[in-house]
């Protein structure tokens, strides 16, 4: 993996290098610590663990909960739907969208091409 460059110094870091303590990184996001804790516990975001078992966020996580907080702050998604949404953007990423994936029982059915004859 190719580091990013940094703009502003120039030089090229690692967005995966856990960097944040939870209190760093919810001072970052401007939210509660016990939040950050909430999303690891739905599977929305998963912190490197020190050996003494310790959160660590890096870069892309701090990014990844930014994106978290757009979600339900600005545009109301509940956290279900963000953790859809994140889905499928790793799908995108990873080119893997299912596209032939079985409709689930509980989807409508396809709309029909004829109009039906009226009852009346």
């Amino acid at each position: 993996m190719v580091p990013n460059r940094d703009p502003r110094i120039g030089g090229a870091f690692d967005l995966d290098k856990p960097l944040y303590t939870i209190s760093v990184a919810s001072e970052i996001l401007e939210t509660h610590p016990r939040t950050l804790m909430m999303y690891e516990d739905l599977g929305l975001i998963e912190p490197y663990r020190t050996a003494t078992n310790r959160r660590r966020y890096s870069q892309r996580n701090v990014r990844k909960l930014q994106v978290i907080q757009q979600l339900t702050r600005e545009k109301g998604v509940n956290l279900a739907g963000v953790k859809y949404i994140l889905m499928l953007l790793e799908s995108l990423k990873r080119g893997s969208v299912m596209r032939s994936s079985p409709r689930p029982s509980h989807a409508l059915p396809p709309l029909q091409s004829e109009a039906r004859p009226s009852t009346r």
